[in-house]
């Protein structure tokens, strides 16, 4: 039988790219309170990566002695992310979205991309030399058969 959770998380910690993958370990943590597939899990982990780097790296161009917030919540059968920093801002999201893009000569631009495909919805908000707001939703999946992680 799958269980209903309703909880919440919030994470903040230094703008250095080690932390990224706490980030991805503690959301994991976090989900993994609910019944979730591996696949699942996995997208989880990897929209997360790519929103703590976009933050690290374009959001505070790898300052590192920012702070970058997750906050997490689980409701239902639903995760809703929000990651944050107080960093340089979005002049253009639409653009910044497009696959491909970035302001980074050295970065592929996919970020955003593996977001949306791995997320059933993203939104970005966003002010030059405010910060971002990156929101991910993700419905679990409520037949699991065998797959469950628990």
């Amino acid at each position: 039988m799958d269980k209903i959770v309703n909880n919440k998380i919030k994470l903040e910690f230094l703008s250095k790219g080690e932390n990224v993958a706490l980030a991805r370990i503690t959301v994991a943590a976090f989900v993994s309170q609910l019944e979730i597939t591996l696949s699942e899990l996995e997208e989880i982990k990897v929209a997360v990566s790519e929103a703590v780097s976009n933050a690290i790296l374009h959001g505070y161009q790898n300052k590192p002695d920012e702070i970058v917030t997750i906050k997490g919540i689980l409701k239902g059968y639903t995760l809703v992310l929000e990651i944050i920093d107080q960093g340089v801002g979005i002049l253009d999201i639409e653009k910044a979205m497009e696959p491909a893009y970035s302001t980074d000569p050295e970065r592929t631009g996919l970020g955003f991309v593996f977001m949306q495909s791995f997320m059933d919805e993203v939104k970005v908000e966003s002010q030059v030399n405010h910060g971002t707001k990156v929101v991910l939703v993700k419905k679990i999946s409520t037949d699991l058969k065998n797959t469950a992680v628990s």
